[in-house]
């Protein structure tokens, strides 16, 4: 009995006394170790090429590593990041390529120039316990110009999305003096919501010019607020380039009306005689209506058009302006236009030249037309109209009138 429990003890020890080297050489092991380039020269002929800066880690910690060239400009590629120990190698793939710095805000990252640099990779293991190691290798490649977003233009900084003709859109204009792929993005006023606009775009060295019209991807209205633009800028060497701003939405909604009356008379007249419409528009949308004349109670003949009369000056302007019109089957396009506003020219928000129908406003507008045409049955319609964009109610209340001939 008593030689069996000296032969377990015997083994117990054997045990403790092989295991004592693995706990020693545990203790023992640098913090930082192992610190090498995969290579002595990194050839940037073409993107894609790097090089790998490896390193070993015994303790846990937070990693700093940095390059400095020969001029003495400090580039930092990993800034006190926490790594823990490990039994492989921690690998950090360089491509040639750093963070811009402070002093060029503009700069996210440029291709280094040729030249020895020297890299440093420093654990922070605890307070006061610092490893540092360096190594260098050289860097080859070619100068070549960064992609910067040259002579930005953006106007107007604020915009009113609301289809009133006015400040609609907002134009980003530049240039860039290499080709670059191009990414302009929105962030909402509280930072948590990144609308893209421009993905990933290929452009040419030359004037580039985009219209937003304050919505997202999917067509719906930003709402009200100062929103931050980024557009980013790279080339295929991995140089990147940013321009940040700001850019305010103000007053913007969607644009909505309806004809709730219309009434055409008289139904019998003689050539010569005149055939009044009477129409009631009401704007049923949450923005004001911009619209322009000619104004209520305006005489057309039937060989006039709103382009034509008053030499042009009523012309279609587009921008999505509202006006009412008046038509009939065999014509088409309607040739008679009157604003949706009862006010007189004098008297419109911009007198003379546009008025506004407020949100919830309804009006009565009567347009006139004198009957020139040699036919002795016509087919009269009306249409509420969006210049440029379309028609929203066509074709509405046809009318049939008897044309007697004097």
């Amino acid at each position: 009995m008593a030689q069996r429990i000296f032969a377990r003890r015997i083994r117990i020890l054997a045990l403790i006394l092989a295991t004592l080297p693995l706990l020693s050489a545990c203790a023992q092991q640098a913090p930082l170790s192992d610190v090498r380039t995969s290579s002595e020269v990194l050839r940037l002929d073409e993107a894609g090429q790097a090089l790998d800066i490896s390193y070993r880690v015994g303790q846990p910690g937070k990693i700093t590593i940095t390059l400095e060239g020969e001029d003495g400009a400090r580039y930092t590629l990993r800034d006190q990041q926490p790594r823990p120990a490990a039994s492989s190698p921690y690998v950090l793939r360089f491509d040639g390529t750093a963070p811009g710095d402070a002093d060029e805000p503009e700069i996210v990252r440029r291709r280094l120039p040729s030249g020895v640099y020297t890299y440093t990779v420093q654990l922070d293991a605890q307070p006061g316990a610092t490893s540092r190691q360096s190594g260098t290798f050289r860097i080859e490649s070619q100068d070549v110009p960064l992609p910067i977003i040259e002579g930005l233009r953006v106007l107007p900084t604020t915009i009113s999305p609301n289809a009133d003709a006015v400040d609609d859109v907002v134009s980003f204009n530049y240039r860039l003096p290499v080709t670059a792929t191009v990414t302009i993005e929105f962030t909402s006023p509280d930072g948590s919501t990144t609308y893209p606009f421009v993905t990933r775009q290929e452009q040419g060295p030359q004037e580039q010019q985009h219209l937003w019209e304050g919505r997202g991807v999917d067509g719906s209205l930003l709402a009200d607020g100062v929103y931050t633009y980024t557009i980013t800028a790279e080339d295929r060497y991995g140089n990147i380039t940013r321009r940040v701003g700001t850019l305010t939405v103000a007053n913007g909604g969607e644009p909505e009306a309806t004809i709730t009356y219309a009434y055409i008379a008289p139904q019998q007249l003689l050539r010569g005689d005149v055939l009044t419409m009477t129409v009631r528009i009401k704007n049923t949308g949450d923005v004001p209506l911009r619209t322009y004349g000619p104004p209520s109670g305006y005489e057309y003949s039937t060989n006039d058009s709103f382009s034509s009369v008053e030499n042009g000056r009523w012309a279609d302007r587009g921008g999505g302006l509202w006006r009412i019109g008046l038509d009939w089957e065999g014509k088409g396009g309607y040739p008679f236009r009157w604003a949706i506003s009862e006010r007189p020219l004098e008297a419109w928000a911009e007198p003379g030249e546009t008025d506004l129908l407020m949100p919830g406003e309804e009006v009565t507008v009567e347009g006139r037309v004198r009957i020139e045409q040699f036919e002795n049955r016509m087919i009269f319609y009306v249409g509420l109209i969006r210049e440029g964009v379309g028609y929203r109610q066509g074709g509405f209340r046809r009318t049939a009138v008897e044309v007697g001939l004097r």
